[in-house]
């Protein structure tokens, strides 16, 4: 397709956004996802980096995902929707059938 952009967003990633709290707070009240929404994001990340000294999977989150060259407002919702789809898949995992 021309014209498409994509990330490859893994386990890692979402675990390291649950982890560190990164959508808690994030979205104003009208949900809405736009590009100041981004730069909140973006703006946390840096501040978590000073303040743990550059843990590596931070890193690897902030290079690979939050400043990569394809982030968008679209694309922030888009990782926010799976991140919110990955939650529930486990929380379903840990729940026991009867």
């Amino acid at each position: 397709m021309k014209g498409s952009r994509t990330m490859a967003i893994s386990d890692e990633h979402l675990e390291t956004i649950d982890k560190y709290y990164l959508f808690s707070n994030l979205l104003d009240s009208n949900g809405i996802v736009d590009e100041m929404i981004l730069e909140k994001l973006q703006l946390n990340v840096r501040a978590l980096l000073e303040r743990t000294g550059g843990e590596a999977e931070l890193v690897n989150l902030a290079k690979d995902v939050v400043f990569h060259e394809n982030m968008k407002a679209l694309a922030l919702h888009q990782l926010i929707l799976l991140y919110l789809d990955w939650q529930k898949d486990k929380i379903a995992a840990n729940v026991p059938t009867e």
